[in-house]
């Protein structure tokens, strides 16, 4: 009884013949018009909101493509040119009366702006008898080259870089780093980068020998000799009044090592009347090859990159103290003051535990130095990457990395080019604004 009661209703709903008298019927005629239009409209707007979908994606690539050229061409050549990668990436061909438009600014000096937008029609389906077309349209704005930049990498040159290739990986990465820089650059001075390979000490280059920032007092102290064999130190020789014969400055490789504390760990100018501010000269047994200082010589950047040679022990808080100073604008080094349109950054890699500086060959110190390093670089807006080849600690590396995703943990050294890439790509400073 129930189904054919059931099947009576359905039969009745579907003919509107129910109701003999026959308002019934024309009244759900009536009905089924706004009902069907209602769904053949919603259809005809899911496929509008596809095309959109697909406009925007296509503006985005064309915007990113035209980046690259946009400030060496006119404005007529850009429209073109934008009209042309667009047609290229838009594959609708229910889209008619396709309109793309282009307007490049400068904003500021070093900072560039591309705005694209496009639009188009599409016929209608179901809803045609009173929408016969809907509109469509996209916009995208494309920012890039916001600030200059100057880099130091502070790169581990100790003995056990010699392992598990990472010297010859990090090489490979650190080049293609410097290449992705060099085609970034639009002006030979948007781009300038130092290198600061370190061990123990750091090498500032034999030409720094009468430099008024380097002390030779420890050196005098640590390198001379007695006219008798058996007196070792200054002191000694002065208790037993004897001779004392500093070395010779010109057997000093170059190196330095940590300055007095606090300015171990800090920026401050090195000055000739304050002993505590300049850098010990050091007769290094393990001397790694000298830094370069900021240059857009790309040339002599690869050079130092190829004379890279893995040596000594490792002493992290040199290596970044060292690049902090290079980007100061204080001596020796001097650098550009902080400016709105000039970044400052440091890359920090080492592949293990800190085990010597001047005072220790203790982790436990020397990794306290270290972080306070990391500590007055990030508070003078030094964006600083770090990055963990393999071994060492990773809880003070990550720490000090300016945010969490500025750190990198990289468990096998051919990671590192893909690592360097990222990176090289964040400081392009390419990107979509919205």
């Amino acid at each position: 009884m129930i189904r054919k009661l059931f099947d009576r209703a359905v039969w009745c709903g579907a003919h509107a013949l129910c109701d003999r008298r026959g308002n019934v019927a024309m009244t759900f005629a009536l009905a089924l018009i706004p009902l069907v239009g209602g769904i053949g409209a919603a259809v005809d707007y899911s496929r509008a909101n596809s095309a959109r979908t697909a406009m925007q994606a296509a503006l985005d690539a064309t915007g990113l493509i035209l980046s690259r050229d946009a400030e060496a061409l006119t404005p007529e050549q850009l429209q073109a040119k934008a009209v042309s990668v667009f047609q290229a990436n838009f594959n609708r061909p229910g889209v008619k009366d396709i309109k793309v438009t282009s307007a490049f600014a400068v904003p500021q000096a070093g900072s560039f702006q591309l705005q694209l937008s496009a639009s188009g029609t599409i016929d209608t389906t179901f809803a045609a008898l009173w929408q016969p077309e809907m509109a469509i349209g996209s916009n995208a704005q494309i920012v890039w080259g916001m600030k200059r930049l100057e880099l130091v990498l502070a790169l581990d040159n100790t003995g056990s870089m010699a392992s598990s290739n990472k010297m010859t990986q990090l090489k490979l990465a650190a080049k293609d780093l410097l290449k992705t820089l060099q085609n970034a650059a639009k002006k030979p001075d948007d781009v300038k980068v130092g290198i600061v390979p370190f061990a123990t000490d750091v090498n500032v280059g034999t030409a720094n020998r009468d430099a008024p920032w380097i002390r030779w007092d420890e050196w005098e102290e640590n390198n001379g000799s007695c006219v008798l064999w058996f007196y070792t130190t200054k002191s000694s020789c002065e208790r037993a009044r004897l001779r004392w014969t500093p070395a010779d400055k010109n057997t000093w490789k170059g190196c330095v090592t940590d300055r007095d504390q606090d300015n171990d760990v800090g920026n401050a100018p090195a000055s000739a009347g304050t002993k505590a501010t300049l850098y010990p000269a050091n007769q290094a047994s393990n001397c790694p090859t000298a830094m370069t200082t900021l240059t857009n010589d790309w040339s002599t950047l690869n050079g130092k990159v190829d004379a890279m040679t893995p040596t000594g022990n490792t002493n992290v808080t040199i290596g970044l103290q060292m690049a902090f100073q290079m980007l100061s604008p204080v001596s020796p080094f001097n650098a550009a003051a902080p400016q709105d349109d000039l970044d400052k950054v440091i890359i920090l890699l080492t592949d293990g535990d800190n085990t010597q500086n001047r005072w220790s060959s203790s982790q436990k110190p020397i990794d306290a130095r270290t972080k306070l390093a990391c500590a007055n670089v990030n508070a003078a807006n030094i964006k600083l990457y770090t990055v963990r080849v393999i071994n060492g600690n990773a809880s003070l590396l990550r720490d000090c990395a300016t945010k969490s995703d500025m750190y990198y943990d990289v468990e096998n050294a051919a990671q590192l080019s893909a690592v360097f890439s990222t990176i090289a790509q964040n400081l392009a400073k390419l990107r979509l604004s919205k």
